[in-house]
């Protein structure tokens, strides 16, 4: 078989099934990626999401023995929404990042990934494949890097010419030696508005990010925010676009042609009362489909009470009473502890007290006392 025919034919065939980009690097190790990945470590940078092992994600024939090349795969997202529903008084509404717009993407990647290798295999039934998405050892953004899908930006996404930074990525590691994709130049230049706008700081530099800072982790997080980002957090409840909508190498930047991410304005702009409603059935029929969903419904609730404060939605103060005495789950019981604190009202401040009587959980305990303190100043 002819290598480099064989590629030919393999790019057509992904840009038939709809892939919007494919690149192809070699599998040899990344010493570079290991070095910043491990100033993260040392700096507690990290946000704990990642594979712990920095060998497995930097050196591929760890994951694939005889591996030769690594195919990158990049498939485009919408950043626009159509008929986008108003938050209003009475009906404020939170919002999912563009990441987590219709099908969730692990879902699309992977069955792309697994039609390019049932397509490899008819050919060359005697390689060796194994493909990753996000989720996986690799680093999806050093893979696209090397493989020409575009160039590493200073806010730690991959900037395709065609897309902007509005693509998902995967991989797929190979015994096959494919012709090496040209790398991009690196296009960001003197700009820097990705970090001086970033809500929380978590850009260190370009190219640096502190996750335990970023607005995407904290939402992520299954116990209570820090108070220093509780204000920051505006009505986010699942990711955080900033860094990617200043961009202006995405300005403009708009494709609609992948349906299955194509958003439902009521889910990933939702209503935050009904919101916080959600059972874990319910939840997971409503939301199940979303990557914004693979937390479970306790983030999003707690973050759904945080964006409630950030609209001074004082007709929400019923629920956060209701939430403070009658909630099982310490951290959204805290939480609304620090929303009674942050709307200041008589009824609030008279809940607050009571409960503070009875509450054992000693998070809780605390933020009850906090806010009542700032009632008090």
């Amino acid at each position: 078989m002819n290598v480099r025919d064989f590629q030919t034919q393999l790019i057509h065939y992904a840009h038939s099934i709809g892939i919007d980009k494919i690149g192809f690097a070699r599998a040899t190790p990344f010493p570079d990626l290991k070095q910043r990945l491990l100033v993260q470590q040392q700096l507690g940078f990290a946000s704990g999401f990642e594979e712990p092992d920095i060998e497995k994600r930097t050196e591929p024939e760890l994951l694939l023995e005889h591996a030769q090349s690594i195919i990158s795969i990049a498939i485009a997202y919408p950043s626009k929404m159509k008929d986008a529903p108003q938050s209003k008084r009475g009906a404020r509404r939170g919002i999912f990042a563009r990441a987590s717009w219709g099908m969730d993407y692990h879902t699309v990647l992977r069955e792309k990934l697994a039609q390019l290798e049932a397509f490899i295999l008819i050919h060359v039934p005697d390689a060796k494949l194994k493909s990753m998405v996000d989720t996986g050892e690799l680093s999806d953004r050093a893979v696209a890097e090397r493989a020409g899908i575009g160039w590493s930006a200073k806010n730690c996404s991959i900037i395709t010419p065609e897309f902007g930074s509005y693509v998902y990525l995967g991989e797929m590691l190979t015994t096959l030696p494919f012709e090496p994709s040209v790398p991009m130049e690196d296009e960001c230049g003197d700009c820097r508005l990705c970090l001086d706008v970033c809500p929380t700081g978590a850009l260190i530099e370009g190219g640096q990010l502190n996750a335990q800072r970023c607005i995407a982790f904290l939402t992520q997080t299954k116990t209570m925010i820090p108070q220093e980002f509780r204000a920051k957090i505006g009505n986010r409840i699942y990711g955080c676009d900033t860094c990617q909508t200043v961009c202006p190498k995405n300005k403009g930047k708009h494709t609609a042609h992948q349906q299955a991410f194509t958003p439902d304005p009521e889910l990933v702009k939702p209503l935050l009362l009904p919101l916080v409603e959600h059972t874990n059935r319910t939840f997971k029929e409503t939301y199940g489909h979303m990557s914004g969903a693979w937390r479970g419904k306790n983030p999003i609730q707690r973050n759904a009470l945080i964006a409630l404060v950030h609209f001074k939605e004082r007709e929400a103060i019923p629920k956060f009473i209701s939430i403070l005495h009658e909630d099982p789950r310490p951290v959204m019981r805290g939480t609304a502890a620090w929303a009674l604190g942050e709307l200041e009202s008589d009824e609030g401040t008279s809940a607050l007290k009571l409960r503070l009587e009875n509450e054992e959980d000693a998070t809780v305990r605390s933020e009850i006392q906090l806010a009542l303190t700032k009632g008090e100043n």
